[in-house]
Order: C-alpha cells, then sequence, then structure tokens
C-alpha cells in the first residue's frame, strides 16, 4: 500500500476505506470530580459480613471520604482520602488489576462500565468471595453500592 491510502494491483486502482470503529466509548466523563461522603445505608452491617472487626468498623462510620475520580477514557485515577489515610489507585476498564481494601482486605478484580454505571467484580484473596460494587450518578448524587454475601450497602457522595 501506497502512503496515500491506495494500493495498485494490476494496473488496478483499490481505495482502501477505513470502516467506523464499532468499538463503544466509555460513557462521558460524568464521575469526574471530587465527592465528599454525606451519608450511607446499611454499611456497618456489610463491614461486619466482610469480617472488619468492631474498632474498625467503628472508625469507618466516620471516616469523611472524599473521592477524587479523573477518567480519561477507558483509563481511570482515583485518589481515596479518609481520616485515616490516602490511597490512589489507577485502573483500566476490562483489565484484572489488585488492590487492598482500606481494612487491609486484598482482592482482585475488574471495573466495566454499562450505559452510565461502573459495575466492580472483585473475589477476595483469602477466601475466594465475591465482592461486587457498583458507582452510579443519580439526582446529582455518586451512589457506591455494595454487595457481599447477600448483605446489601450504599455510600452516598456529593461533588465538592
Amino acid at each position: 500500500m501506497e502512503a496515500n491510502g491506495h494500493s495498485q494491483s494490476h494496473g488496478l486502482l483499490v481505495l482502501h476505506h477505513q470502516l467506523p470503529s464499532t468499538h463503544s466509548e466509555p460513557a462521558a466523563m460524568t464521575f469526574n470530580g471530587t465527592w465528599k461522603v454525606d451519608r450511607s445505608d446499611n454499611y456497618v452491617k456489610f463491614m461486619e459480613q466482610m469480617g472488619v472487626n468492631v474498632l474498625k468498623r467503628k472508625l469507618a462510620e466516620h471516616d469523611n471520604l472524599k473521592l477524587t475520580i479523573e477518567q480519561t477514557g477507558d483509563k481511570f485515577h482515583i485518589k481515596e482520602s479518609s481520616t485515616f489515610c490516602t490511597k490512589e489507585i489507577d485502573f483500566t476498564l476490562g483489565v484484572l488489576f489488585d488492590y487492598s481494601l482500606a481494612d487491609g482486605t486484598e482482592v482482585s478484580g475488574t471495573w466495566e462500565m454499562e450505559g452510565d454505571m461502573l459495575k466492580g467484580k472483585f473475589t477476595r484473596k483469602d477466601n475466594s468471595k465475591v465482592l461486587t460494587t457498583t458507582r452510579a450518578l443519580v439526582g446529582g448524587e455518586l451512589i457506591q453500592s455494595y454487595n457481599y454475601e447477600g448483605v446489601d450497602a450504599k455510600r452516598f457522595f456529593k461533588k465538592q
């Protein structure tokens, strides 16, 4: 093929057309920004089911968690800041990665974009049980939902 996108074959000029990509881009960067936890629903029960000890559960109730999310295409950079620690996470949609939860629990999993919702599926390294989580924008709030072993919880974040 010549540099101009044409090729010649036996005296015939053949034009090469690039078909539109069928790969869909992730949803608009609606998660971008800084989000501060406002309230939680059933979070203590969820942490109990996860095996988080009582002292860490009490601390986590008042962690003042703040998420700073930067999305570029299918890549995410998230900074989690709380009263107790700051962590930074980088991941690409659909690519397996390892992560350590705030209580030290080690997991491995992926995030996927389904419509306007981020869906995460993570397997604990200590017992192979699955934790699922979603992030969605509803009414101007970022809602992070969790499920582990039949216990559901939600945390609601307001944009800063």
